[in-house]
C-alpha cells in the first residue's frame, strides 16, 4: 500500500531531492545567507515558543505554574528579539553551542570506548570518533568565523548528498511503478 502510493508520486520523492540539492548548493556557495536563514528560523521557532508559553499561561491546565510559563515567555520573546536585531550575535552563540556539544558528545564516546574495551572490539573507532569531535569542537571555538563556514559547508554537503539519493530513489520508484502498472494491464 504504502510502495503503491510512494511508487505512483515518485516525481514528488524527486522534487524533494532537487529542492535539497538546490538548498545544499546554495549554502556552500552562500554560506552567509544560510547562517542568517537558520537565525531566522531559530528567531520564528523562539517567538513562536513564547506565544504559547503565554497562551498556556492563561489557559491553564498544563501543570506548570503560571509565572512560570509568562517568565518562559518573556525569555522566549526577548531571545527572538535577539536573532532579529542582531543575528550575527545569534549565529555566534549558536556556533559556540554546537561547539560545546561537539567536545561533550566527543569526551563521552571516548569515556564509553574505554569501558567497552574489554566488552567489544573496534572501540578504536569510537575513541577516532571522539577525538575527532573534540578537534571539531576545538576549531569551532578557536576560529568561530571559519567554524560557522565549515559548519555550513557541511550542512550544505549533507543537503547535496541525501538530495542526490531522494532524487534516485524517486527515479527506482519510478521505474517499480511502470512495471507494477505493466503487471496489472
Amino acid at each position: 500500500m504504502l510502495l503503491e502510493r510512494l511508487s505512483r508520486n515518485w516525481w514528488a520523492v524527486v522534487l524533494r531531492g532537487v529542492v535539497a540539492v538546490l538548498f545544499g548548493v546554495v549554502a556552500i556557495a552562500r554560506p552567509g545567507l544560510t547562517v542568517g536563514a537558520l537565525v531566522l528560523f531559530f528567531g520564528v521557532y523562539t517567538l513562536f515558543d513564547g506565544i504559547l508559553a503565554l497562551v498556556a499561561a492563561f489557559m491553564g491546565g498544563s501543570g506548570t505554574p503560571w509565572w512560570a510559563l509568562v517568565l518562559k515567555a518573556i525569555a522566549s520573546v526577548i531571545v527572538a528579539g535577539i536573532a532579529f536585531l542582531m543575528p550575527g550575535l545569534t549565529a555566534l552563540a549558536l556556533l559556540y553551542l554546537i561547539a560545546f556539544w561537539a567536545i561533550v558528545i566527543g569526551l563521552m564516546e571516548i569515556m564509553v570506548a574505554l569501558r567497552l574495551r574489554k566488552e567489544i572490539q573496534g572501540e578504536a573507532f569510537l575513541i577516532l570518533g571522539g577525538v575527532l569531535s573534540i578537534i571539531f569542537g576545538g576549531f569551532l571555538l578557536a576560529r568561530p568565523g571559519e567554524g560557522a563556514l565549515t559548519v555550513t559547508w557541511m550542512i550544505g554537503g549533507y543537503a547535496i548528498v541525501f538530495g542526490v539519493l531522494l532524487i534516485a530513489l524517486g527515479f527506482r520508484l519510478k521505474g517499480l511503478h511502470s512495471r507494477v502498472q505493466k503487471a496489472v494491464a
